[in-house]
């Protein structure tokens, strides 16, 4: 299995999680995964792959993918972010 093989399944797993959701929530919720805790690059890696073929993907994640950036802040920008960053990456200082 290949690594694009990789983020496929793994991407499946999400929307496995998500299916019992209505759609719209469900597709929201596999990008907030993926942009939460996915790198810049396996998103980036990921949107290629399905530019070329969505074989082997479940819908859910196909329509998730217009909702997430391909590249931009991953997890480690925004823990390393600083109080005036924080708002500039979508967190929040607020406890």
């Amino acid at each position: 299995m290949n690594a694009l093989d990789k983020l496929v399944r793994m991407a499946n797993q999400i929307a496995g999680f998500f299916q019992s959701y209505p759609n719209e929530e469900a597709a929201a919720g596999i990008a907030k995964h993926v942009v939460d805790f996915w790198t810049p690059k396996m998103r980036l890696q990921l949107a290629e792959r399905l530019a070329g073929s969505t074989e082997g993907v479940h819908p859910l994640v196909v329509e998730a993918l217009g909702r997430w950036p391909a590249g931009g802040p991953g997890p480690a920008n925004r823990a390393s972010a600083g109080p005036a960053q924080a708002g500039e990456l979508g967190a929040s200082d607020a406890g």
